[in-house]
């Protein structure tokens, strides 16, 4: 499995499309930051990711904050703020709303998208675009998050366009129809194969003189050297054994992979193990010991004391906490001991 993919699934991406808008110029929205109304949109996440995508006419995008330029949106672009922020879909840029964070609170006999209609007038511009969000942990290590700007701004593929813009106007259209069934569960997935769209979009983006996560995943040494720790995150990795895989001398590698990814590479196996043991702890069926050994760790006192140092509880103590909470279920098949 390639890196991207690995971690997305690791980190539970979840998504779920709230608003279909159908405006006319001139309009705006204002979505309030997700700190304010995270509760109310993807059940159970740790962090929440608003993005929109335009589907007829052109608008503009922006953060309310003006800490980046206005963006400016044709049909068939995607704009993401993974950070949250409070944001403003508009026909011109630098214009302000009024947001309602009622409209987030979903009454239990709605079914979503919900539809809204703005600035009626027939002969003014057109402006249709879908709002969502993603859901997603952030711990006990999320290396996508830190390494995504505040807005990322991709076009859908050409090829993706087509059956994009086809299952959207199709889940729309169903809006409060009886022949509305699953129609949620497939905007969901819709959300969430958009997000990665927008992602891969956005990496082939990158400069070359780009650092993060996602560069590092498109450079031919460290991204070499971070598919064999997610291929094989249990193997008895070592800084040497790494940097011979990738054909680099022991200190070119280290500093070119912490350059990249900004943290060394045995502290990014370690916190990527991590994650992995987390999602397991999460299996009733499988023991503690058993984790330590399936992540790489030779004994479960060094598996308990790197957890603890890292997420800041033992994993017994994780584990019990996620098994209380309701927005984490078991895995399936697992079973629920007392």
């Amino acid at each position: 499995m390639d890196v991207l993919s690995d971690v997305l699934l690791s980190v539970r991406l979840t998504g779920a499309v709230f608003f279909a808008v159908d405006a006319r110029s001139p309009f705006v929205t204002e979505s309030p930051s997700v700190a304010a109304i995270g509760d109310h949109l993807v059940s159970g996440s740790e962090h929440v990711i608003a993005f929109h995508v335009v589907t007829e006419g052109s608008c503009w995008a922006e953060t309310v904050d003006h800490a980046d330029p206005p963006v400016s949106l044709e049909a068939g672009d995607m704009v993401a703020f993974p950070a949250g922020d409070a944001n403003v879909m508009a026909s011109a840029p630098g214009m302000r709303g009024r947001p309602d964070p009622e409209l987030y609170v979903r009454p239990p006999d709605r079914t979503l998208p919900f539809t809204l209609r703005m600035s009626r007038e027939s002969n003014a511009d057109r402006i249709r675009f879908v709002c969502g969000f993603l859901g997603c942990d952030t711990r006990p290590f999320n290396p996508l998050l830190d390494s995504l700007p505040r807005i990322v701004h991709s076009p859908v593929s050409a090829a993706s366009r087509e059956w994009v813009a086809s299952l959207l106007g199709a889940a729309v259209q169903t809006t409060g129809d009886e022949g509305g069934a699953g129609r949620e569960a497939m905007l969901a997935k819709l959300a969430e194969l958009m997000f990665v769209e927008a992602l891969r979009s956005h990496l082939a983006q990158l400069s070359d003189d780009e650092r993060g996560w996602l560069a590092g995943v498109r450079d031919p040494q460290v991204g070499a050297a971070l598919q064999l720790m997610h291929g094989r995150p249990a193997d008895p990795w070592t800084l040497e054994r790494l940097a011979r895989e990738v054909d680099m001398s022991r200190s070119a590698f280290a500093e070119r992979f912490t350059t990249f990814v900004r943290i060394p590479p045995m502290q990014y196996l370690s916190r990527w193990r991590l994650q992995l043991a987390a999602r397991m702890l999460e299996s009733a069926s499988v023991s503690v010991a058993q984790v330590a050994s399936k992540v790489g760790y030779q004994s479960e006192a060094s598996f308990n004391r790197a957890f603890k140092r890292e997420v800041g509880e033992t994993p017994g103590a994780w584990r019990r906490g996620q098994r209380r909470d309701p927005r984490h279920p078991p895995a399936l098949g697992s079973e629920r001991r007392g």
